[in-house]
């Protein structure tokens, strides 16, 4: 809440004057969930109830769940880890207990123990101010992705390729006015999004550091090997893993020509 508001954090628990104040945002204590008096606690939730942490409550508070969900991959496994614990949450993954130990960042462990070590966050104070950056942070990515979403759902184009009896779809987006920084950016949670990730095999999009066009896998798929084009005289690079490739060429039945004869047999 404090990537909203710059108020100080008090660890303690509250008392019913805190749960009865709208103005006090109380998380993560208190047994209450109750938007409407900013309370979000899940601890009284039944045994079994869906796995949700107080950051699931904030987020739905604040319109922003469902794309946390989708594109944060990391947020069900936190919602797992608060709510049942590190065995469950392995067993749900389908690991060992000690590889969540593994997985272990010391950045993690340093920040939860600063913040336990005191009752009261202030801003300007590191603690304190890290936290609002994880906020901000969190919610600039999911309304700048949803909004670059809803701008390649305006002006992308799924493209069937014929090759050998079978037919090879690509997204295609166009060069728009303005070009936006990172043409390519987004272009793989649309195709998720979209679900169109088994049907898709690459993308063709706009090359932000010249006039023509990026050629490149989607999700890394095996069917497509860009060294195919290396030697066409329109294509200035091809990675040699084979991901990734360049073209100047800006006709749209070129671009599918390099696309086909990038498909490997």
């Amino acid at each position: 809440m404090i990537a909203f508001n710059p108020v100080p954090i008090a660890r303690r628990e509250p008392d019913e004057t805190d749960l009865n104040d709208p103005a006090i945002c109380v998380i993560d204590v208190g047994d209450d969930h109750n938007p409407e008096k900013s309370n979000f606690d899940h601890h009284q939730f039944p045994r079994h109830h869906e796995p949700t942490c107080s950051l699931s409550l904030v987020l739905q508070h604040n319109g922003l769940y469902r794309d946390a969900r989708q594109f944060c991959e990391w947020l069900e496994t936190a919602e797992w880890f608060d709510c049942r614990g590190a065995k469950n949450t392995a067993d749900w993954l389908g690991v060992e207990r000690d590889i969540l130990g593994k997985l272990s960042s010391p950045i993690d462990i340093t920040l939860l123990r600063r913040f336990a070590l005191s009752n009261r966050h202030q801003p300007g104070e590191p603690i304190w101010e890290v936290m609002r950056m994880i906020g901000q942070d969190l919610i600039d990515y999911l309304k700048s992705l949803r909004a670059r979403l809803d701008y390649i759902s305006q002006h992308s184009e799924i493209w069937d390729i014929a090759f050998n009896g079978r037919t090879f779809s690509f997204l295609f987006m166009p060069r728009t006015e303005p070009l936006p920084e990172d043409p390519s950016m987004g272009l793989g949670r649309f195709i998720e999004s979209a679900g169109k990730q088994d049907s898709v095999i690459g993308m063709i999009y706009p090359d932000r550091r010249g006039s023509g066009y990026g050629l490149s896998r989607y999700n890394d798929n095996s069917a497509l090997d860009f060294t195919r084009i290396e030697d066409e005289p329109d294509v200035h690079f091809a990675h040699k893993a084979g991901f990734v490739a360049k073209s100047s060429a800006t006709d749209h039945l070129r671009l599918r020509e390099l696309a086909r004869k990038s498909i490997i047999d």
